[in-house]
């Protein structure tokens, strides 16, 4: 069944390529990125079809079916399965961390799949388990893998939007991946401090004046995009606002 499915699943991305969009969702990665060229709501679309043929397997057998998806070349496969993961949420146990890190390892290899996977999945998880947030704040953010780094702090964004304890952790982070040589994590976490920032606009704007010397400037841009000009301008340092 599970490879009947897949194979179907294909069949119905292939039917949406547009070729047209595929050259240009290519510039969105440093990264070697197998696109095969259907649009984001599409795969979405496609997603939520194949996922009520699906939906009566048990979680043990979905998730062996997310993680075929997961390790496909293809990037919209991997989405799909990103996908039918996060409407599992219901389904998390705590148990669950060690599979969900695994798979962040073996099979995020761009910053677009590592953003949905930590903003739903991970987000999710953390939500239901906040236990788990300093294990992902404290040794991810030290990890060797950048999407791990990445998934320290981007995964904190869905806790968040749900009033969890986001100043404490978001400072924190800030502070493991401060000095990250890596351009793509210094973005997740002043992504991060971005998000932060509409709830705790002073705290947030305090916490970059301490750190506008040894920030780094991609994550400070990202972290004061949202601020008032009047606050971002003198920490920009001269340049254009």
């Amino acid at each position: 069944m599970i490879r009947n499915i897949i194979d179907e699943i294909r069949q119905e991305l292939v039917g949406k390529i547009d070729e047209e969009y595929k050259i240009g969702a290519k510039r969105y990665f440093k990264e070697e990125v197998e696109i095969m060229g259907i649009r984001t709501p599409d795969v979405r679309k496609i997603a939520r079809m194949y996922y009520a043929v699906v939906i009566d397997l048990s979680k043990e057998e979905l998730f062996e079916l997310c993680e075929k998806l997961l390790k496909s070349k293809f990037f919209e496969e991997k989405t799909v399965g990103i996908d039918w993961i996060f409407r599992l949420r219901d389904k998390y146990k705590k148990s669950d961390f060690v599979r969900f890190k695994a798979w962040i390892v073996k099979y995020v290899d761009n910053w677009a799949h590592c953003d949905d996977f930590c903003t739903h999945i991970m987000g999710a998880f953390l939500n239901k388990y906040p236990s788990k947030i300093e294990v992902v704040v404290n040794r991810w953010s030290k990890a060797k893998n950048r999407w791990l780094r990445r998934a320290s702090a981007v995964s904190l964004i869905y806790v968040i939007a749900r009033g969890g304890e986001e100043l404490k952790y978001a400072f924190q982070v800030s502070d493991l991946l401060m000095m990250d040589k890596d351009d793509l994590v210094q973005k997740g976490y002043g992504w991060l401090l971005k998000e932060v920032a509409d709830r705790y606009p002073s705290e947030v704007y305090k916490y970059v004046v301490k750190n506008q010397d040894v920030m780094p400037r991609t994550a400070l841009r990202y972290a004061i995009e949202k601020m008032p000009k009047e606050w971002r301008k003198p920490l920009l340092r001269g340049s254009e606002v």
